[in-house]
């Protein structure tokens, strides 16, 4: 009989799996998963010298792909983002808020200089750019970024106190995908970087 419970969240770091907790994540009873194991239709293993079966995470998510169950343990890559300013507030309020969703990884820079290596390096979804840096403006960085074919698909947002719209056309005619004005508000940072990362 299937039932599903909502109390505990999945155990979505495990490597190894019991019965129960395969059951609780498929949604079914752990009947159904000591069945399927016992015929062959879920892989896994006993524990030496028990009746206990124990399953893999790649075993159990391959079953849950196949018999077209919600699969929660792909692997979800985490998406990095790439923060440029020469002022350092700016850099650890940015850093702060993002670093309280634990899907982003974070990287800064304070020059564009450091900027093109770390772009290169760490390979970012999105760069966080401010317009105006010691040694590089935004227009210049935008130009390279998209005139290189591997780092093409980079999602590129610009802050700056700069709002003159001529200046912003420029940014956007760069290849910018996005312009915010500083002072920045966190809540329309996010969710400019969630669409654009949805896209």
């Amino acid at each position: 009989m299937e039932h599903s419970r909502d109390e505990s969240p999945p155990p979505f770091e495990k490597d190894i799996f019991t019965t129960g907790e395969a059951a609780e994540l498929c949604r079914v009873s752990q009947q159904t998963i000591i069945r399927c194991f016992d015929r062959g239709r879920l892989g896994g293993f006993r524990v030496p010298g028990s009746r206990f079966r124990r399953i893999p995470r790649a075993e159990l998510s391959r079953f849950m792909d196949e018999n077209g169950i919600p699969n929660c343990l792909r692997s979800v890559e985490r998406r990095r983002v790439l923060i440029v300013d020469d002022d350092p507030a700016i850099v650890r309020m940015v850093a702060e808020f993002l670093g309280r969703d634990s899907s982003y990884e974070l990287r800064s820079a304070g020059t564009g200089y450091d900027a093109g290596l770390l772009t290169r390096e760490f390979r970012p979804h999105l760069i966080l750019l401010d317009y105006m840096l010691p040694d590089i403006n935004g227009n210049e960085v935008c130009r390279r970024i998209r005139a290189d074919a591997d780092l093409g698909s980079i999602k590129i947002v610009i802050v700056s106190g700069v709002v003159r719209q001529n200046e912003i056309d420029d940014l956007f005619a760069s290849g910018a995908d996005a312009f915010l004005p500083k002072p920045l508000d966190p809540d329309l940072l996010a969710q400019r970087m969630e669409r654009l990362l949805a896209a």
